[in-house]
């Protein structure tokens, strides 16, 4: 048996050596031996000649030792670890729950830093062996997920689910829908529009289950259903008018979509479909590409004229 960094291995206590804690090994007391130390007991007290359930680790020193306290994640397997700090040069230190954090590496995550973990995110990723075999952390590909995850019951439709974000695109996130006591997770996305902010890797966020696709997985949206957003949207957008120099702003249906997400934060659908209940009830009109308060509601603002952004 060969003993490596991030396996749980039963060994043999062959001796103690005070004031260091027991060497154990192999039951052949000719084979390598590593440190079990006092502190790593996790409480028990072993005798020489019994054996143990030892998870294998390198220390600060680099030296491999036994602890009996119980990790998070083992070498080849996947799950979810909480950050639990941060180094700008080296990346991000994940709990195991040793009293040892598990390195990821920057170059696991992309350079746009708007993107990146914070403290107390969560991120799935799977344990591995840097050239030196001490453990490391990589972030879970989608072939990972794939391997646990589940197909998503048409039930979900519109019910609110958990969800962390595992990936980031220029168009949306995605994300792995927490189980429950189906399973490990379904695989989910929330498009850009869905979305009120730009989400960040390992972040934690409850939504709404869009739409459950015929393969099993998810489209969510952190947003409400068309007929409340639509309210809240447009009470949003009519609160923003009343602030505008005139009650009016250089945006309309006409206006690009990139420029409704980055303005309002809406999909351009959603931006219309506010608009059209706001123009509806009478409360706003359009002139080219430009809303105004229609002229019963401008008798409340300011009366200035209108101002380009």
């Amino acid at each position: 048996m060969t003993l490596a960094a991030g396996t749980i291995a039963r060994l043999r206590v062959h001796r103690e050596v005070s004031p260091y804690g027991w060497y154990v090994g192999e039951a052949d007391p000719a084979s390598p031996q590593v440190l079990l130390p006092y502190g790593e007991a996790a409480g028990s007290r072993p005798a020489t000649g019994d054996e143990v359930e030892a998870f294998l680790f390198h220390d600060d020193k680099g030296r491999m030792t036994a602890t009996l306290r119980k990790p998070l994640l083992t070498l080849g397997a996947m799950g979810r670890l909480a950050v639990a700090d941060f180094h700008p040069r080296l990346g991000w230190f994940l709990e195991i729950g040793i009293g040892r954090q598990l390195l990821l590496p920057l170059k696991e995550l992309p350079p746009t830093k708007e993107w990146w973990p914070k403290e107390g995110d969560e991120l799935h990723v799977v344990m591995k062996h840097d050239k030196e075999g001490r453990m490391l952390a990589r972030l879970a590909k989608i072939e990972d997920y794939e391997a646990k995850a589940f197909r998503a019951p048409n039930s979900w439709h519109h019910e609110q689910k958990t969800a962390w974000v595992t990936d980031v695109f220029r168009d949306g996130v995605f994300v792995l829908v927490d189980g429950g006591l189906i399973g490990f997770g379904a695989l989910g996305y929330i498009p850009n529009g869905s979305a009120p902010r730009q989400l960040r890797i390992g972040e934690k966020v409850e939504a709404r289950v869009a739409k459950v696709r015929d393969d099993g997985r998810v489209t969510l949206s952190l947003r409400p259903s068309k007929e409340k957003g639509r309210v809240e949207d447009a009470d949003r957008i009519l609160a923003f008018l009343k602030e505008r120099p005139g009650g009016a702003m250089p945006y309309s249906d006409a206006t690009e979509a990139d420029i409704i997400q980055r303005k309002f934060g809406l999909s351009k659908s959603a931006f219309k479909r506010a608009l059209g209940k706001l123009m509806k009830d009478g409360l706003i009109k359009q002139e080219g590409n430009w809303t105004k308060l229609a002229a019963e509601q401008n008798e409340t603002g300011s009366g200035k004229t209108p101002a380009n952004d």
